[in-house]
Protein backbone atom coordinates (compact mmCIF):
# COMPACT_ATOMS: atom_id res chain seq x y z
CA UNK A 1 0.00 0.00 0.00
CA UNK A 2 0.79 4.06 -0.59
CA UNK A 3 2.35 5.56 2.80
CA UNK A 4 -0.65 8.46 4.11
CA UNK A 5 1.79 11.20 2.61
CA UNK A 6 1.46 10.36 -1.09
CA UNK A 7 -2.35 10.38 -0.74
CA UNK A 8 -2.42 13.68 1.29
CA UNK A 9 -0.30 15.07 -2.10
CA UNK A 10 -3.48 14.28 -4.06
CA UNK A 11 -6.04 15.52 -1.49
CA UNK A 12 -7.67 18.91 -2.19
CA UNK A 13 -9.34 19.80 1.32
CA UNK A 14 -10.03 24.04 0.22
CA UNK A 15 -10.29 24.27 -3.31
CA UNK A 16 -9.31 28.30 -3.47
CA UNK A 17 -6.27 28.44 -5.32
CA UNK A 18 -6.54 24.74 -6.98
CA UNK A 19 -4.74 24.80 -10.56
CA UNK A 20 -4.85 21.91 -12.30
CA UNK A 21 -2.46 22.96 -14.08
CA UNK A 22 -0.05 21.80 -11.00
CA UNK A 23 -0.77 18.25 -11.08
CA UNK A 24 0.78 16.11 -13.55
CA UNK A 25 -1.02 13.33 -15.24
CA UNK A 26 1.90 11.11 -15.65
CA UNK A 27 2.99 11.33 -11.82
CA UNK A 28 4.08 8.32 -9.77
CA UNK A 29 5.80 10.23 -6.94
CA UNK A 30 9.15 8.98 -8.47
CA UNK A 31 7.64 5.37 -7.65
CA UNK A 32 9.44 3.30 -10.89
CA UNK A 33 8.02 -1.06 -9.63
CA UNK A 34 7.73 -3.63 -11.72
CA UNK A 35 4.28 -5.01 -13.45
CA UNK A 36 4.19 -8.21 -10.58
CA UNK A 37 5.35 -5.64 -7.33
CA UNK A 38 2.56 -3.16 -8.55
CA UNK A 39 -0.08 -5.98 -8.75
CA UNK A 40 1.16 -7.37 -5.45
CA UNK A 41 0.64 -3.74 -3.79
CA UNK A 42 -2.83 -3.36 -5.08
CA UNK A 43 -3.56 -7.33 -4.06
CA UNK A 44 -2.60 -5.86 -0.75
CA UNK A 45 -4.65 -3.47 -0.66
CA UNK A 46 -7.52 -4.64 -1.85
CA UNK A 47 -7.63 -7.71 1.09
CA UNK A 48 -7.06 -4.80 3.73
CA UNK A 49 -10.20 -2.81 1.27
CA UNK A 50 -12.44 -6.59 2.08
CA UNK A 51 -11.54 -7.01 5.66
CA UNK A 52 -12.85 -3.02 6.23
CA UNK A 53 -15.58 -3.54 4.15
CA UNK A 54 -16.67 -6.71 6.19
CA UNK A 55 -16.92 -4.55 9.16
CA UNK A 56 -18.59 -1.77 7.60
CA UNK A 57 -21.47 -3.98 6.43
CA UNK A 58 -21.49 -5.73 10.10
CA UNK A 59 -21.26 -2.30 11.73
CA UNK A 60 -24.31 -0.78 9.62
CA UNK A 61 -23.98 2.59 10.87
CA UNK A 62 -21.87 4.38 8.02
CA UNK A 63 -21.95 4.24 4.46
CA UNK A 64 -19.43 4.82 1.83
CA UNK A 65 -20.27 7.17 -1.29
CA UNK A 66 -17.28 6.43 -4.04
CA UNK A 67 -17.56 9.37 -6.61
CA UNK A 68 -15.40 8.81 -9.94
CA UNK A 69 -15.05 11.92 -12.12
CA UNK A 70 -12.95 11.88 -15.02
CA UNK A 71 -12.52 12.17 -19.06
CA UNK A 72 -13.50 9.14 -21.36
CA UNK A 73 -10.76 6.60 -21.03
CA UNK A 74 -9.59 7.87 -17.54
CA UNK A 75 -9.74 4.62 -16.22
CA UNK A 76 -13.00 4.47 -14.05
CA UNK A 77 -13.77 0.91 -15.26
CA UNK A 78 -10.83 -0.16 -14.28
CA UNK A 79 -10.76 1.46 -11.15
CA UNK A 80 -13.79 -0.39 -10.12
CA UNK A 81 -13.13 -3.72 -11.79
CA UNK A 82 -9.61 -3.96 -9.94
CA UNK A 83 -10.16 -2.03 -6.71
CA UNK A 84 -13.26 -3.42 -5.67
CA UNK A 85 -12.28 -6.90 -6.74
CA UNK A 86 -12.41 -8.22 -3.35
CA UNK A 87 -15.46 -6.71 -2.01
CA UNK A 88 -18.45 -8.23 -1.10
CA UNK A 89 -21.49 -7.97 -4.04
CA UNK A 90 -23.99 -7.87 -1.37
CA UNK A 91 -22.42 -4.71 0.57
CA UNK A 92 -21.36 -2.83 -2.51
CA UNK A 93 -23.58 -1.04 -5.47
CA UNK A 94 -22.35 0.83 -8.97
CA UNK A 95 -24.50 3.18 -10.34
CA UNK A 96 -23.30 4.75 -13.76
CA UNK A 97 -24.88 7.81 -14.81
CA UNK A 98 -25.38 8.29 -17.94
CA UNK A 99 -27.18 10.69 -20.34
CA UNK A 100 -30.43 11.38 -17.99
CA UNK A 101 -33.54 9.79 -18.60
CA UNK A 102 -36.43 11.95 -18.82
CA UNK A 103 -37.91 10.80 -15.72
CA UNK A 104 -34.54 12.21 -13.81
CA UNK A 105 -34.98 15.27 -15.85
CA UNK A 106 -38.29 16.01 -14.65
CA UNK A 107 -36.21 16.37 -10.54
CA UNK A 108 -34.15 18.55 -9.64
CA UNK A 109 -30.70 17.69 -10.75
CA UNK A 110 -29.72 16.16 -7.22
CA UNK A 111 -32.44 13.70 -7.38
CA UNK A 112 -31.17 10.79 -9.59
CA UNK A 113 -27.77 10.78 -6.70
CA UNK A 114 -29.86 11.17 -3.77
CA UNK A 115 -32.03 7.83 -4.86
CA UNK A 116 -28.68 5.76 -5.45
CA UNK A 117 -27.40 6.69 -2.59
CA UNK A 118 -26.12 3.56 -0.27
CA UNK A 119 -27.41 2.08 2.55
CA UNK A 120 -25.94 1.93 5.89
CA UNK A 121 -23.07 -1.13 5.92
CA UNK A 122 -22.91 -0.37 2.25
CA UNK A 123 -20.05 0.80 -0.25
CA UNK A 124 -22.16 3.03 -2.72
CA UNK A 125 -19.74 3.76 -6.45
CA UNK A 126 -21.19 6.47 -8.90
CA UNK A 127 -19.13 6.11 -12.19
CA UNK A 128 -19.74 9.62 -12.65
CA UNK A 129 -22.25 11.46 -11.12
CA UNK A 130 -24.34 14.71 -10.22
CA UNK A 131 -21.33 16.55 -11.05
CA UNK A 132 -22.10 16.22 -14.53
CA UNK A 133 -24.42 19.18 -13.83
CA UNK A 134 -21.26 21.27 -13.62
CA UNK A 135 -19.35 19.48 -15.82
CA UNK A 136 -20.72 18.45 -19.38
CA UNK A 137 -23.97 20.20 -19.00
CA UNK A 138 -21.48 24.08 -18.51
CA UNK A 139 -19.82 22.94 -21.49
CA UNK A 140 -22.74 21.58 -23.39
CA UNK A 141 -25.16 24.64 -22.62
CA UNK A 142 -28.15 23.08 -24.86
CA UNK A 143 -28.36 20.13 -22.14
CA UNK A 144 -29.75 22.58 -19.83
CA UNK A 145 -32.81 23.40 -22.54
CA UNK A 146 -33.71 19.79 -21.89
CA UNK A 147 -34.18 20.38 -17.97
CA UNK A 148 -37.11 22.29 -17.71
CA UNK A 149 -36.04 25.21 -15.54
CA UNK A 150 -38.01 28.38 -15.11
CA UNK A 151 -36.32 30.97 -17.36
CA UNK A 152 -35.74 33.15 -14.07
CA UNK A 153 -33.56 30.40 -12.07
CA UNK A 154 -31.00 30.38 -15.76
CA UNK A 155 -28.81 32.67 -15.05
CA UNK A 156 -24.63 34.31 -15.17
CA UNK A 157 -24.65 32.59 -11.63
CA UNK A 158 -26.23 29.11 -11.75
CA UNK A 159 -22.79 27.43 -11.68
CA UNK A 160 -22.12 28.85 -8.39
CA UNK A 161 -25.36 28.17 -7.16
CA UNK A 162 -25.28 24.40 -8.06
CA UNK A 163 -22.10 24.38 -5.81
CA UNK A 164 -23.43 25.79 -3.25
CA UNK A 165 -26.46 23.22 -3.33
CA UNK A 166 -23.53 19.72 -3.73
CA UNK A 167 -21.67 21.49 -1.05
CA UNK A 168 -24.78 21.92 1.07
CA UNK A 169 -25.61 17.60 -0.02
CA UNK A 170 -22.50 16.52 1.29
CA UNK A 171 -22.61 18.22 4.19
CA UNK A 172 -25.73 16.50 4.77
CA UNK A 173 -24.83 13.14 3.91
CA UNK A 174 -21.83 13.32 5.99
CA UNK A 175 -23.65 14.67 9.02
CA UNK A 176 -26.04 11.40 8.43
CA UNK A 177 -23.38 9.11 8.35
CA UNK A 178 -22.84 8.64 4.32
CA UNK A 179 -18.63 9.09 3.63
CA UNK A 180 -18.20 11.44 0.47
CA UNK A 181 -14.79 9.72 -1.52
CA UNK A 182 -14.62 12.09 -4.51
CA UNK A 183 -11.53 11.29 -7.13
CA UNK A 184 -10.76 13.00 -10.16
CA UNK A 185 -9.11 11.37 -12.50
CA UNK A 186 -6.50 13.07 -14.45
CA UNK A 187 -5.32 11.92 -17.49
CA UNK A 188 -3.19 13.82 -20.32
CA UNK A 189 -5.04 14.19 -23.74
CA UNK A 190 -1.86 12.38 -25.33
CA UNK A 191 -2.74 9.50 -23.11
CA UNK A 192 -6.19 9.89 -23.27
CA UNK A 193 -5.48 9.52 -27.16
CA UNK A 194 -3.62 6.60 -26.66
CA UNK A 195 -6.12 4.69 -25.23
CA UNK A 196 -8.83 5.86 -27.64
CA UNK A 197 -6.94 4.23 -30.45
CA UNK A 198 -6.69 1.27 -29.04
CA UNK A 199 -10.48 0.87 -29.10
CA UNK A 200 -10.23 1.24 -32.53
CA UNK A 201 -7.23 -1.45 -33.14
CA UNK A 202 -8.41 -4.12 -30.64
CA UNK A 203 -11.04 -6.25 -31.19
CA UNK A 204 -11.34 -6.56 -27.55
CA UNK A 205 -12.43 -2.88 -27.14
CA UNK A 206 -14.17 -1.95 -30.25
CA UNK A 207 -17.13 -1.99 -28.02
CA UNK A 208 -16.22 0.43 -25.74
CA UNK A 209 -15.21 3.07 -28.69
CA UNK A 210 -17.80 6.18 -28.75
CA UNK A 211 -17.40 8.30 -31.74
CA UNK A 212 -18.44 11.53 -29.51
CA UNK A 213 -15.57 11.14 -27.76
CA UNK A 214 -13.28 12.53 -30.41
CA UNK A 215 -15.67 15.49 -30.70
CA UNK A 216 -15.22 16.15 -27.34
CA UNK A 217 -11.57 16.39 -26.83
CA UNK A 218 -12.30 19.44 -29.63
CA UNK A 219 -13.79 20.80 -26.23
CA UNK A 220 -10.56 19.74 -23.91
CA UNK A 221 -9.42 23.05 -22.44
CA UNK A 222 -13.10 23.51 -21.86
CA UNK A 223 -13.69 20.60 -19.89
CA UNK A 224 -10.46 21.00 -17.65
CA UNK A 225 -11.71 24.47 -16.79
CA UNK A 226 -15.04 23.08 -15.45
CA UNK A 227 -12.94 20.56 -13.88
CA UNK A 228 -11.00 23.33 -12.38
CA UNK A 229 -13.61 25.56 -11.40
CA UNK A 230 -15.53 22.74 -9.53
CA UNK A 231 -12.75 21.49 -7.41
CA UNK A 232 -12.15 24.45 -6.17
CA UNK A 233 -15.75 25.22 -5.43
CA UNK A 234 -16.42 21.54 -4.35
CA UNK A 235 -13.41 20.54 -2.45
CA UNK A 236 -14.24 21.12 1.32
CA UNK A 237 -12.88 19.19 4.94
CA UNK A 238 -16.06 16.99 4.85
CA UNK A 239 -15.95 16.03 1.05
CA UNK A 240 -12.20 16.44 -0.35
CA UNK A 241 -11.33 15.86 -3.68
CA UNK A 242 -8.54 13.68 -4.49
CA UNK A 243 -6.84 14.61 -7.70
CA UNK A 244 -5.43 11.24 -8.74
CA UNK A 245 -2.73 11.43 -11.79
CA UNK A 246 -4.35 8.54 -14.39
CA UNK A 247 -1.44 8.11 -17.32
CA UNK A 248 -0.33 5.33 -15.37
CA UNK A 249 -3.41 2.47 -14.91
CA UNK A 250 -1.02 0.97 -11.64
CA UNK A 251 -0.77 3.74 -9.85
CA UNK A 252 -3.97 5.36 -10.11
CA UNK A 253 -5.51 1.83 -8.88
CA UNK A 254 -2.95 2.23 -6.09
CA UNK A 255 -3.75 5.81 -4.42
CA UNK A 256 -7.77 5.14 -5.17
CA UNK A 257 -7.26 2.16 -3.03
CA UNK A 258 -5.23 3.54 -0.53
CA UNK A 259 -7.23 6.51 -0.53
CA UNK A 260 -10.40 4.37 0.27
CA UNK A 261 -8.13 2.12 3.07
CA UNK A 262 -7.51 4.85 4.88
CA UNK A 263 -10.52 6.73 5.45
CA UNK A 264 -12.44 3.45 5.94
CA UNK A 265 -9.57 2.92 8.62
CA UNK A 266 -10.48 6.54 9.99
CA UNK A 267 -14.33 5.41 10.85
CA UNK A 268 -12.24 1.93 11.89
CA UNK A 269 -15.83 0.43 12.12
CA UNK A 270 -16.40 -2.29 14.36
CA UNK A 271 -17.96 -6.06 14.46
CA UNK A 272 -20.98 -5.99 16.69
CA UNK A 273 -20.42 -7.59 20.61
CA UNK A 274 -23.14 -9.13 22.40
CA UNK A 275 -24.00 -8.09 26.08
CA UNK A 276 -23.81 -10.39 29.03
CA UNK A 277 -27.16 -12.08 28.81
CA UNK A 278 -27.42 -13.10 24.84
CA UNK A 279 -23.74 -14.14 25.37
CA UNK A 280 -24.34 -16.09 27.89
CA UNK A 281 -27.51 -17.85 26.29
CA UNK A 282 -24.82 -18.27 23.21
CA UNK A 283 -23.11 -20.16 25.03
CA UNK A 284 -25.75 -22.38 26.35
CA UNK A 285 -26.86 -23.21 22.74
CA UNK A 286 -23.00 -23.63 22.16
CA UNK A 287 -23.06 -26.28 24.69
CA UNK A 288 -26.11 -27.74 23.42
CA UNK A 289 -24.98 -28.09 19.84
CA UNK A 290 -21.50 -30.03 21.05
CA UNK A 291 -23.65 -32.63 22.50
CA UNK A 292 -25.37 -33.51 19.34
Amino acid sequence: MLPSDIIKRYRIRKGSGFRIADFDPGDTCGIDIEKAEAKALLAEGVKRLSALQERLYADHTYAILIILQALDAAGKDGVIKHVMSGVNPQGCEVHPFKAPSQLELDHDFLWRGNVALPRRGHIGIFNRSYYEEVLVVRVHKELLELQSLPPKMITKHIWQDRYEEINAFELHLSRNGIVPIKFFLHVSKKEQQKRLLARIDDPTKRWKFNAGDVGERKLWDQLMGAYEDMIRATATADAPWHVVPADHKWFTRLVVAAAIVERLEEIDPKFPTLDEAPLRDLQAVRAALTET
